[in-house]
């Protein structure tokens, strides 16, 4: 079938260069692996870019049959956005408005799980442990309860972008006001939990499969954080570890605990959830993402431990969403 992978590389394609800028771009060489793997699948395949002309390509690329039946999908790589509030919507948006299928959450799944302070507030709801915080625009806000040291990042910003570990009550106004005046967002301020990280990938809706465990292996490192640098620096790349060596019933709760944060944000087809486990083992959940499908990335490394290739996992991705909009896998 038609498959039209839709990412955002070139951030030229606007009516205008106003609003907040996308700090995010998407890797070439993951595109185009992803690219190969749906043509390995069969698929016939078009890589265009998730901007102002997105619309019309997928117009010529897969035009409505004399049904008015979609002719084909695409496969949403577009999460970084180019510009102003909500990127992450923005292209799912337009998709739903021209009734064109897609894999991966919807405009609200991705409002909601964006949007960390939302997803945690969601999941408390629904009796999910997660870190106390608070939300800071200033930086001189009272902290009121919560305990140092503490977690400081952007409100929806991915990638660990502006991350920071701040020690003292004394050092947070200027990590909030750094965060503030770079992101133009509120800052999310939550305890740090000291102890171990570990990631567990979603396939599926209904009853999603979940992959093995992967932990975040700090070793003797002073900063037990994955960092910016940690997810994207080769050179302090933090190992990963799958299956993660974790007892069964612990195992068991932390399947169910992101389970319920996949449903409580309203996720589609796949998701990454990342979660702490303290000293005594007891779990937080940090956020939900939209997984990198990098080859060394947890998504793809658990999905490999569960006997995934690179390309039936892509496959298995776009099989789900098919599944979700029509009743049936691919033919």
């Amino acid at each position: 079938m038609r498959v039209a992978v839709v990412w955002n590389h070139d951030h030229a394609g606007v009516i205008n260069r106003f609003g907040q800028p996308s700090p995010e771009y998407d890797d070439r060489e993951m595109v185009e692996s992803l690219v190969a793997a749906l043509k390995e699948g069969g698929h016939e395949t078009l890589l265009c870019e998730g901007d102002k002309g997105l619309l019309r390509t997928l117009e010529q690329f897969m035009p409505p049959d004399p049904e008015a039946r979609p002719s084909g999908i695409v496969f949403n790589w577009a999460w970084g956005g180019i510009q102003g509030e909500s990127r992450y919507t923005h292209v799912p948006a337009m998709l739903e408005m021209a009734g064109v299928p897609y894999t991966g959450s919807g405009p609200r799944g991705f409002g909601l799980g964006a949007d960390k302070v939302v997803t945690k507030m969601l999941i408390r709801e629904r009796g999910v442990p997660t870190p106390n915080f608070r939300v800071m625009r200033r930086g001189t806000e009272s902290a009121g309860d919560l305990r140092f040291p503490v977690v400081v990042k952007p409100r929806y910003e991915g990638g660990s972008l502006g991350l920071q570990l701040v020690h003292e009550p004394a050092q947070l106004r200027h990590a909030v006001e750094a965060i503030v005046t770079q992101y133009a967002q509120d800052a999310l301020v939550e305890e740090y939990i000291d102890g171990r990280e570990i990631n567990l990938a979603l396939l599926g809706n209904g009853e999603p499969e979940v992959f093995p465990p992967v932990e975040c292996d700090f070793g003797d490192r002073e900063t037990r954080l994955m960092t910016w640098e940690a997810k994207f620096v080769a050179a302090a790349a933090v190992p990963k570890i799958c299956p993660a060596q974790i007892e069964g019933g612990l195992a068991a709760v932390l399947r169910d605990i992101s389970v319920t944060t996949f449903r409580a944000c309203q996720c589609r087809d796949y998701a990454r959830v990342d979660l702490r486990l303290d000293r005594s083992g007891q779990p937080f959940v940090l956020e939900i993402n939209a997984p990198g499908l990098a080859m060394d990335s947890s998504y793809v490394r658990a999905a490999m431990t569960a006997g995934h290739s690179f390309s039936s996992l892509v496959n298995r991705i776009l099989g789900v969403a098919h599944t979700r909009y029509f009743g049936i896998g691919i033919p």
